[in-house]
């Protein structure tokens, strides 16, 4: 019996001892692979918010294929990003998520930034870090030409205006507040779909940004931007709600800072350039 358990322990050792270094080598492999930085830059964004980012059949006009997709993103907000990556040395990955799921994306890891056109609001920097702006953007009305509000020279001049914007923006929660007397509809899903509510006479007018105004008016030329900037009738609004940044997570600091040396060697110039050949390209404007 002696005999008989020694046997057995010496089967155990050698078998430990064999066995062990499998583990070992496993879990120093396991750990490396944890620790090498991806060589990938996965970037969220709408794929339908034109000119930031649309979606498109073709890799025309250098075009990144979306992740799951047959399918190509393109705009100004693809255009930074294959910039951003570059420079980084890293491959770009465009993954396409709806509005409320961009913020959730980065802090959940599934993606490591958005560049998407999102402000830069003290709600979403509770969530995220953002860099620092990649676009500038000032807040106009969007109506139609026939509507009697298309001569408006302020948001006084809106009041009683039967209006909307998009889910989750400061033109929604801050900006048709402002006007007088409004009545505002339910927000919209998306800029598309709040595009589609002016241009079918469901509303007087829609509250977005410039560039997106301007790619509407091209899209839509019955359509007409009311810019009140500069004036006592324009919006109240903080700087830091219509800068336009990119969205990063809190975990990662180095990213950020890797991101806004890039956006430090840009000017507003070639911010504005780059998003003209955007307006000039998307799929509505030929």
């Amino acid at each position: 019996m002696k005999k008989f358990t020694k046997t057995v322990l010496l089967l155990l050792t050698v078998i430990s001892l064999s066995i062990s270094p499998i583990f070992a080598n496993g879990q120093s492999e396991s750990a490396k692979q944890a620790k090498e930085p991806s060589n990938t830059l996965r970037v969220a964004m709408e794929c339908g918010y034109a000119p930031y980012n649309w979606t498109q059949t073709t890799d025309a006009n250098g075009a990144v294929k979306i992740q799951g997709s047959s399918d190509y993103a393109y705009g100004y907000d693809v255009m930074m990003a294959k910039l951003i990556a570059k420079d980084l040395g890293k491959d770009l990955q465009i993954v396409k998520l709806d509005w409320d799921s961009l913020v959730p994306a980065v802090q959940s890891g599934s993606v490591d930034c958005v560049i998407a056109g999102q402000s830069i609001t003290s709600n979403r920097l509770q969530m995220v870090d953002f860099t620092t702006p990649y676009y500038y953007a000032s807040i106009v009305v969007l109506t139609t030409k026939d509507n009697k509000y298309a001569n408006a020279k302020s948001i006084q001049d809106l009041a009683g205006g039967t209006c909307t914007s998009q889910l989750g923006t400061i033109w929604y929660d801050v900006c048709l507040p402002q006007i007088p007397d409004a009545n505002i509809l339910a927000a919209q899903e998306s800029a598309p779909s709040m595009l589609v509510a002016l241009n079918s006479g469901r509303v007087d007018y829609v509250c977005t940004d410039l560039p997106t105004a301007m790619a509407a008016t091209v899209a839509y030329p019955n359509m007409k931007i009311l810019d009140f900037t500069g004036t006592v009738g324009d919006f109240k609004v903080s700087q830091e709600e219509i800068n336009i940044g990119i969205s990063v997570s809190k975990n990662s600091p180095e990213l950020t800072a890797a991101i806004n040396k890039i956006l430090a060697g840009l000017t507003t110039e070639d911010f504005n350039k780059m998003m003209d050949e955007a307006i000039s390209v998307q799929p509505l404007s030929n």
